[in-house]
């Protein structure tokens, strides 16, 4: 059954990426902005802290990638 993950935004204002196929509370990463970095952002703050996680979730994805492709090499035989 695959994962699926979700931003929300908590009571404190912090961004928070969490899964929805769990009950657990922690989540799996929280960005938090300071009241100046809010101001800059112009209220902005989420959409920029969305597209930080979607960045590193694509990260994620490349270094996985890099990984099998790499242990398949280290398997051939000759």
């Amino acid at each position: 059954m695959p994962s699926y993950l979700e931003i929300i935004e908590l009571p404190d204002g912090d961004i928070a990426l969490q899964r929805t196929d769990t009950e657990e509370e922690q989540p799996l990463v929280t960005i938090s902005f300071s009241e100046e970095a809010k101001a800059i952002l112009q209220e902005n703050h989420v959409e920029v802290a969305k597209a930080m996680m979607s960045a590193g979730i694509q990260m994620v994805g490349l270094m996985s990638e890099s990984t099998l492709e790499a242990d398949e090499k280290d398997h051939v035989l000759h």
